[in-house]
């Protein structure tokens, strides 16, 4: 199920990334159907454990009353007779045994999943490490070379797999220090292989490969940190203000970022979505600039931008006094930069088919590659107009409003209690006919358990005093008629439970799955990937699994309370009376825990968003980490998410373990004082009286549990409102997607009334 559930995710994480791409050619409905087919293939297996979990809960429930009609059915017909002591002092007993022996498969249940998720985070540590290919050895430490590339095949495979195609085949090269180097060729010749063997991404199965000095890499597909602007040219790397605006201006960045709303402390979109391809480029290729590195691998930066602002790049940037003395290996198609190149490597299926000069390079190898100059790089035009044309005007971007400057919201986090709204939802998720089934059965369930022990109470009296007008075997049928009431309403209950769960689960998935597919893209602009991913993630599971566990608890501990209370009121009202204080002491705590644990849980879910997206995002840009060896950075902007969430979770803890000694020590006040009352009724030193011995022992059997049970239920309650936190983000993702296709339609409702 896990498996099961790892695959969803990875399909909705290709969704979230390519739901432009689904949307523009129409596939977003079979996606849909396609993520709807496995997450019906998770919930089969799901299912198939929570029907389980019904059975568990079966015998859970029935263990009191098949107990008590056993052990005293059997001790009857053999020919004793049952008094209150021996009768309620095993109810007592089979009541404190009940809770360890049932939690027992819960046990099993969680030692299995422990088991198994151990099993794969040791799978995923035990798997070899990502190591570079080159090395860097004392003689290799010639001025005159940065790249010493001999006779080397590499490979995208593992080191695990036997079988592999190679992808550079036989490359020897050799780059001189401080050099501009083109790499050349047509699609899929092996130009950006080519780059990735150079960083190490590859492996290398033949030949060696040796760099010299630090690499900055800036790929094809620029990487974008969802941060501000300073933040993603920075890198990890402390401001050197001269350096900085040198480099915006040779990237021809100073403008774009003058007109942006806070300037480079404007924020930037999850994976610069509020940036145009152009704009992508030349950040990555600052980033690179700025980071002052010995050698410089650059994929095809000019692509993405106009000639005239290439021109500006190419002699600011790449020529410019910045990187004139760093190697720079750069793939292109550009013709100014190939004719400018110290260095040209044309390949060819992997090989290099040729290395040289610029003059030197027969016009046979690629009669395409003109070496005419379109642009004079020289004449002043382009350079003393560069700031009117550069207005940002590629890619179809010609302002940048203001809305940009936080494109990014922070997630919004609901305070207060959960609203009534969310319960009577998740009620619709499930089915309203299955819910009051639910309802029903349960309290009819309590309803025959407590018969149960009244009739026991009332036969021990008939027999105690020796007036019993029937036989053993009518008292043992109609104990029997209660068991197996109780058998059948718990059956249905516990199953009818599993079912209203499972379908609750398909239902929210399938509805936030339709809402995601019919979303603007604006909401996919101001919505981070990683955020909606939490709610298929950890919300979705809390919906699939422990939702309805806890509020199974609920309702057992809810309806077993409701009996409780009905069965001390037949018996004696003084024992109500005398809980009313305590009560008092309870409503206090959980008014009071309710709210604190409450808000922890809201802050737990929003503080484990950052987390997923800082995880995804250093995934996607890897590559760039480890060519830049900022891993250290990443990993520490991990730690800062992951500390963040811990801390919120530790204070849950602890937040639930200041309830439960409360609730102890006010616990062992009321049984102590019970236990008070009981003896001094019994010797006649008490004004009231307590009824007739089988009710009285029926009343201290209940009245034992009573204070665990109270715990019980407020600590359940206040659980089903931390779980129902969960429904409530699901819910509030979809009313946001609700808002975001409803504002173009009120915007244009109010120009026409205006």
């Amino acid at each position: 199920m896990m498996k099961l559930k790892d695959e969803r995710i990875r399909k909705t994480g290709e969704l979230l990334t390519n739901i432009r791409t689904l949307k523009m050619y129409g596939w977003d409905n079979w996606f849909a159907d396609w993520l709807k087919e496995t997450r019906a293939t998770e919930v089969t297996h799901l299912a198939t454990r929570k029907y389980l979990d019904a059975w568990c809960v079966f015998f859970w429930a029935t263990t009191p009353t098949l107990f008590s009609l056993c052990t005293f059915g059997l001790f009857a017909l053999m020919g004793h007779q049952l008094d209150a002591a021996t009768v309620f002092t095993c109810l007592a007993l089979f009541n404190s045994l009940i809770s360890p022996l049932n939690s027992f498969p819960w046990v099993i249940n969680g030692l299995i999943d422990a088991f198994i998720s151990t099993r794969r985070v040791s799978k995923f540590l035990c798997c070899l490490e990502h190591s570079r290919d080159f090395s860097i050895d004392s003689g290799f430490t010639s001025e005159d070379l940065a790249v010493c590339v001999e006779d080397a095949s590499c490979t995208w495979s593992s080191n695990v797999e036997e079988d592999y195609n190679l992808t550079i085949k036989q490359v020897s090269l050799r780059v001189p220090k401080g050099s501009f180097v083109a790499v050349i060729g047509e699609v899929g010749s092996g130009k950006t292989s080519l780059l990735n063997s150079l960083l190490g991404e590859m492996r290398c199965v033949h030949g060696s490969i040796l760099l010299n000095g630090s690499v900055a890499y800036v790929p094809q597909v620029p990487w974008i940190l969802s941060g501000t602007v300073r933040e993603n040219i920075l890198f990890g790397k402390p401001f050197d203000s001269k350096r900085y605006f040198e480099t915006l201006s040779a990237c021809a960045l100073d403008v774009d970022i003058s007109l942006m709303v806070g300037g480079d402390m404007a924020c930037i979109g999850d994976k610069g979505v509020n940036l145009s391809g152009g704009q992508r480029a030349r950040f990555a290729l600052a980033r690179a600039v700025y980071h002052g590195s010995d050698m410089y691998l650059l994929d095809d930066v000019l692509s993405a931008v106009d000639s005239q602002v290439g021109c500006w790049i190419l002699q600011r940037a790449l020529l410019g006094p910045l990187l004139n003395k760093k190697t720079r290996v750069m793939c292109t198609h550009n013709i100014q930069a190939i004719s400018c190149a110290d260095m040209i490597v044309v390949m060819d299926k992997g090989k290099v088919n040729w290395s040289g000069s610029v003059t030197d390079m027969p016009k046979s190898i690629s009669p395409t590659f003109s070496l005419t100059n379109e642009f004079d790089m020289s004449s002043p035009n382009h350079l003393t107009k560069r700031k009117e044309t550069l207005s940002i005007k590629e890619d179809g971007v010609d302002e940048i409003s203001e809305a940009a400057a936080d494109i990014v919201k922070l997630e919004e986090r609901k305070e207060g209690r959960v609203e009534m709204m969310v319960y009577r939802n998740y009620a619709v998720f499930s089915g309203w006919f299955i819910t009051i089934v639910i309802l029903v059965s349960a309290v009819l369930m309590q309803a025959s358990r407590n018969g149960n022990d009244l009739w026991l109470s009332y036969w021990v009296d008939k027999t105690g005093k020796g007036v019993s007008h029937y036989s053993t075997s009518f008292y043992l049928m109609v104990l029997c008629i209660f068991c197996i009431i109780n058998l059948i309403l718990t059956l249905v209950r516990a199953f009818s439970f599993a079912f209203g769960g499972l379908k609750a689960a398909v239902h929210v998935h399938n509805a936030l799955i339709s809402k995601l597919i019919n979303a603007p893209t604006q909401f996919f602009d101001q919505t981070p990937s990683g955020r909606i991913l939490n709610r298929f993630s950890s919300d979705l599971y809390t919906i699939d699994d422990s939702l309805p566990f806890i509020l199974n608890i609920l309702l057992a501990n809810f309806v077993g309370l409701l009996g409780i209370i009905v069965v001390l009121s037949y018996v004696q009202v003084l024992f109500l009376l005398l809980l009313l204080p305590f009560w008092y002491i309870y409503s206090k705590l959980q008014v009071f825990y309710r709210s604190t644990s409450r808000e922890l849980r809201r802050l737990d879910s929003v503080s484990r968003s950052p987390i997923y997206a800082s995880f995804t995002e250093t995934l996607d840009g890897s590559s760039t980490i480890r060519a830049f060896k900022s891993e250290e950075h990443f990993v520490g902007r991990f730690i800062e998410h992951l500390t963040l969430y811990q801390r919120t979770s530790y204070s849950e803890i602890i937040a639930s373990l200041w309830l439960s000694l409360r609730l102890q020590l006010l616990g062992s006040m009321i049984v102590l004082f019970v236990a008070v009352m009981a003896v001094l009724g019994s010797g006649g030193n008490f004004p009231i009286s307590f009824g007739t011995p089988g009710l009285v022992g029926l009343a201290l059997s209940y009245a034992a549990p009573l204070v665990s049970l109270l715990g019980s239920l407020l600590t359940s309650f206040t659980e089903t409102e931390k779980e129902m936190v969960s429904v409530e983000r699901v819910l509030q993702v979809m009313i946001l997607i609700l808002f975001f296709v409803c504002q173009p339609k009120l915007i244009a409702a109010q120009k026409s009334h205006s």
